[in-house]
């Protein structure tokens, strides 16, 4: 699903340099998990988005729609 690659894409682009092993561990999910989620093959838990929303200083909308 297109929309779900987009999430991928801009947590991919959250992650930057941190390797995928590091980052999963920092979000408490498993790397093969993140993996999936940045291919775009699931959706994130509304847990990881909030996560990422507060760890990253990033709005919710930003991370599900790229709207700022």
């Amino acid at each position: 699903m297109p929309y779900l690659q987009a999430i991928g894409s801009r947590i991919r682009a959250l992650r930057a340099n941190t390797r995928q092993v590091q980052f999963a561990s920092q979000l408490g999910i498993s790397q093969a998990q993140l993996s999936k989620v940045e291919r775009g093959e699931v959706a994130p838990s509304l847990e990881i988005l909030v996560l990422l929303s507060s760890k990253f200083k990033k709005t919710l909308d930003w991370i599900v729609t790229g709207d700022p």
